[in-house]
Formats: C-alpha cells, structure tokens, sequence
C-alpha cells in the first residue's frame, strides 16, 4: 500500500531517526502539516493499521517506526507516479533522484535495483 502524501512525511522523518513519538513527530511537521495534533496522532493510528508504521511502547509513552523500508517505497512511487500520471513506458532514469537529500549513494544503487525490479513486473523486496 502506498502512503499518501502526509503519510510520507511521517515516514520521511522516521527513515531518517526512528523510534519517535508522535509529539515528536508532529512537532517536526507543524510547518509542513499545518494541522492539530489530534489529527497527527490519528493519521498515526491509520498508519499503523495500514502496517506502514509499529507501534513502539516505551514506558508510558508511544512511539512510532516505520515497518516500511524507504527504497522500495520511493521506487514504487515514482514508478507509479511515472507510468499513472506521465505516462512514461520506459525505465525511469537513475540521474532523477542523483541530488536527493534523502538517498544516499548506497540508496541509490539500491533503487536502481527496485526500478528494474519494477520494470520487469517484479514484486519489490
């Protein structure tokens, strides 16, 4: 399942720095979001019944990490987002996401692997 668009900054921030709370959390995306807490701790709980996210207790708080790994989502994304909306046919090229501030350059090798994966109709890992 694919994460909408507030989901993915929640997974964004918790691929970078995992377990948070959901204070944490919505502290960091307050300029992003632009919403109430009760809503981010609700787009949480959707989260973790969708399995995009595990629910963390530590003591007596919650916290969040995410049970989805951040390669294969940012390929199937983009694959999506490439063939649905631009209707492209052909592989994506690499050298679209070569200055990410999210990927790394192990990152990328991986995603050139998951496009490839993508392309032939493979499932991604």
């Amino acid at each position: 399942m694919q994460p909408t668009a507030p989901e993915l900054e929640i997974l964004k921030l918790l691929w970078q720095q995992q377990p948070q709370t959901g204070r944490e959390l919505h502290d960091q995306l307050a300029d992003v979001l632009d919403w109430s807490y009760s809503s981010t701790r609700k787009t949480l709980e959707r989260m973790v019944d969708k399995g995009l996210l595990q629910l963390v207790q530590q003591g007596n708080q919650n916290s969040y990490a995410a049970l989805v790994a951040k390669v294969p989502t940012l390929a199937a994304l983009a694959q999506d987002f490439a063939s649905r909306v631009l209707e492209l046919k052909q592989p994506l090229p690499l050298a679209m996401f070569a200055d990410s501030a999210l990927l790394s350059a192990e990152d990328l090798q991986a995603l050139e692997q998951q496009l490839q994966q993508l392309e032939r109709g493979d499932e991604p890992c």
